[in-house]
């Protein structure tokens, strides 16, 4: 499989993500929207963005895994956020959380605010795609 990240230098400098994703070959992962749910089916961190932020990329990362990958194999997310401002307040510890999980790569990222969620204590959900190499 093959991947290469896309930043033309005619847009914006991003910040925090790619825009865009190519890639060749490889096995596709449609990864369903993650919250802070933890294994028990309930938030871990009622009221917290970052810890349910993290706990989002830690189910993701579960499913990666249990498909052979890793997370550097996720070529797109779309984050969900019930409080955009909170999310925005909170840029340097988020930030820190993903780079844990992802280090310095940025795959084409989304952030859309949206009323509410189905679990009425998720303050985000992920959707993600992820591209593997063939096994």
């Amino acid at each position: 499989m093959e991947k290469t990240i896309l930043n033309p230098p005619t847009l914006a400098k991003p910040s925090g993500y790619a825009h865009g994703v190519l890639t060749v070959g490889g096995r596709l992962l449609v990864i369903a929207g993650q919250t802070g749910m933890d294994n028990t089916g309930r938030i871990a961190a009622p009221g917290n963005i970052i810890a349910q932020f993290q706990q989002a990329l830690a189910n993701i990362k579960e499913v990666v895994a249990a498909a052979g990958g890793q997370m550097t194999d996720i070529v797109k997310m779309t984050v969900y956020v019930t409080r955009k401002t909170e999310y925005q307040a909170n840029l340097k510890p988020i930030g820190a959380a993903y780079q844990s999980f992802f280090g310095k790569y940025y795959p084409a990222i989304a952030l859309i605010e949206v009323n509410s969620l189905w679990d009425e204590e998720a303050l985000i959900e992920i959707e993600s795609v992820a591209v593997m190499s063939e096994q």
